[in-house]
């Protein structure tokens, strides 16, 4: 896909079909927009905005892949000037503080107005200095440290399943939910923790007292798949 010079070039990350032809309709209908790729995973993305090198990459926090936190550093090393808007459907401070330092230029909830997402682009285009946040203003101002709280009950539970080494397969019987919304919440887990892999999230779920210590096997370290 090629854009006018004048255009602002946009990539969508979202592995969800419908919505993401929906947004892509959307930002078509605007004079001054060009989608000029999308993706519907973290390996994805970093293909497209290599090749297209984007003003603008919409992209979903619960991406297939990486987590966020590690996959907006480097699709900045793919394409330096590049601007990163983050849509969620969560409305949780604790993510958002932890996408702050990666200089992503908003977070907003998807169910936010067609208009507020095309202000969004505009104003993050324009490189303003504050960055456009969808979430209650007072949340942001004092987070809740309390540790768990910002994990779903469910989350909890799968998490907990992790740390005793259950696999997705198990964790999805054990909990009678499908396999891929066992991967959801993990994806959820991983962003959520700023974690990497099941066993980081493990770690940093005990050091903040999430979950107890999991059972060690020989050599002192959680027996699970990465």
């Amino acid at each position: 896909m090629s854009a006018p010079n004048n255009h602002i070039k946009i990539i969508v990350v979202d592995d969800h079909t419908m919505f993401c032809e929906a947004l892509e309709e959307l930002l078509e209908s605007q004079h001054d927009f060009s989608v000029v790729g999308t993706a519907g995973s973290a390996d994805q993305a970093c293909v497209q905005v290599a090749q297209s090198q984007p003003d603008i990459v919409l992209l979903d926090v619960q991406i297939p892949g990486e987590a966020i936190t590690s996959t907006i550093p480097k699709l900045r090393e793919l394409s330096p000037n590049s601007q990163f808007i983050v849509l969620s459907m969560y409305d949780d401070p604790h993510l958002v503080h932890r996408l702050l330092p990666l200089r992503i230029g908003g977070f907003l909830h998807k169910s936010a107005s067609s208009e507020e997402l095309i202000s969004t682009i505009h104003s993050v285009q324009r490189k303003n200095a504050r960055v456009v946040v969808s979430v209650a203003l007072e949340s942001l101002t004092e987070p809740d440290t309390s540790g768990s709280s910002h994990l779903s009950d469910r989350e909890h539970e799968v998490l907990e399943l992790v740390a005793k080494a259950m696999s997705n397969v198990q964790i999805a019987n054990r909990l009678s939910i499908k396999e891929a919304t066992v991967k959801r919440h993990l994806r959820s887990i991983f962003t959520k923790l700023g974690a990497t892999s099941r066993i980081d999230a493990v770690n940093k779920a005990v050091a903040e007292m999430i979950i107890k210590p999991p059972v060690l096997h020989g050599h002192g370290q959680p027996h699970m798949t990465l």
